[in-house]
């Protein structure tokens, strides 16, 4: 009983290790999520709430050997990427909105940025690796 139990407490501390910085410099495929976000529209003050009440996926796949931002409805390409510092920089462009994606490399956290002539959006979220 006391070696099913080691066992279990070992398994569950191999879980909570956390990914190697290496692993959120996209040289592996990430799966991140979504978890707040800001509506700012230009002259006002921004207006904080959920990924979906702004139409935002709550997941997304980063792939830099395809090039792409992969959501549940649009593959987006990425055209610019940047591995410097601590952070992983992309950028691209979709419906008329300009984006950048952080993925901060210790961590895995996450921050999106989606801007047009009218105002910007602001995500928050954090990544993993596939």
């Amino acid at each position: 009983m006391k070696n099913i139990r080691n066992r279990v407490l070992l398994s569950l501390s191999l879980l909570a290790v956390p990914a190697l910085a290496a692993d959120f410099d996209g040289s592996k495929p990430l799966l991140c999520a979504t978890q707040s976000a800001l509506d700012c529209a230009r002259g006002d003050d921004c207006a904080a709430g959920l990924p979906e009440e702004i139409g935002a996926p709550s997941f997304m796949r980063i792939d830099l050997a395809k090039k792409s931002v992969i959501g549940p409805q649009t593959t987006t390409e990425i055209l610019l990427q940047d591995k410097s510092g601590k952070q992983l920089l992309l950028q691209g462009r979709e419906g008329g909105f300009g984006w950048t994606i952080v993925v901060d490399q210790p961590s895995g956290e996450l921050t999106v940025t989606l801007t047009n002539r009218n105002g910007a959006y602001v995500l928050y979220g954090a990544c993993t690796v596939l």
